[in-house]
């Protein structure tokens, strides 16, 4: 990640900025755990993206709170993943125990599978336990994002005004990429469909040319900054709009401090921060903070 426009001593040479970051940062893209798997489950993930983090973290709500706070985070979305369909009903009640043990500072989406031969019962659950968004991930659960067999998903998050989150793009797969997003963005107009990593990790330029027309995608920044200069990150940014970016850091695995700073030093207007630290994910989410 590069991190520029800094002097000598690391200070940021964008003081004037302090005030707009300091307003709060909401991070809408975290992953929390049950302690007793929490390690496990964040070094899967680190391995899924072939072990790159240095700065790991150890994926509880406990050290969420606490390192965001030392990074002027003041509000988390939070979610996690099921791996197979018998666990979506434990994964669901966890996050809202957590929502609701966090004081306010976590937003909880639930998940689902599409394996799942209940599908409708489980959003039932989800939307009983006032769950506020889907978080699905096609390339760790292995399913093709426009597939008819997750369609019933969309129908369900479209009917009810529920955002999806979805994890978006790998060079490595076929699950996710941008013509694949694109099919489930034209069939489901009226869903609010959120890419995750800018709407396609690894495949950021593709993703930037096909999928801002559709306007009813919001993307989010997570992993992505390591691997974009100022320059191509600003570019990607501009061509959704700031009204469609979120910040978001893919907890536990990066640091926060890092992220924050690279965003920081972008050429963005103060009305833009707003909107990407916090206003879009306010207004997708329906965060009243």
């Amino acid at each position: 990640m590069k991190q520029l426009e800094y002097d000598d001593e690391g200070n940021s040479l964008h003081p004037d900025r302090d005030d707009v970051f300091a307003a709060g940062i909401i991070d809408s893209h975290c992953h929390i755990y049950p302690g007793s798997i929490a390690h496990k489950a964040a070094g899967a993930i680190n391995s899924f993206y072939e072990g790159i983090s240095d700065s790991l973290q150890d994926g509880t709500a406990g050290t969420l709170l606490r390192t965001g706070k030392e990074n002027g985070i003041t509000h988390f979305i939070v979610h996690s993943v099921a791996t197979k369909p018998e666990q979506v009903s434990s994964i669901n009640r966890f996050l809202k125990s957590s929502e609701e043990s966090a004081g306010g500072a976590f937003t909880a989406l639930g998940t689902m599978h599409p394996n799942s031969a209940s599908i409708d019962r489980d959003m039932d659950e989800l939307c009983d336990l006032k769950l506020h968004g889907v978080k699905i991930h096609p390339d760790i659960q292995q399913f093709r994002v426009d597939d008819p067999k997750i369609m019933r998903v969309y129908e369900l998050c479209e009917e009810l005004g529920l955002p999806v989150v979805v994890h978006t793009g790998d060079r490595r797969y076929d699950y996710s990429n941008p013509e694949r997003v694109a099919a489930v963005l034209r069939a489901f107009p009226r869903l609010t469909f959120v890419g995750a990593h800018f709407g396609g990790w690894s495949v950021w330029d593709d993703a930037r040319k096909l999928l801002p027309d559709f306007p009813n995608i919001i993307v989010d920044t997570s992993s992505s900054f390591h691997w974009l200069d100022p320059k191509k990150a600003l570019e990607i940014i501009r061509a959704y709009g700031s009204e469609r970016v979120m910040f978001g850091t893919d907890y536990p695995l990066w640091d926060q401090g890092p992220e924050i700073a690279f965003l920081k030093n972008l050429d963005l207007t103060d009305a833009e921060y707003e909107n990407i630290l916090r206003k879009t994910c306010e207004k997708t989410f329906g965060i009243n903070r």
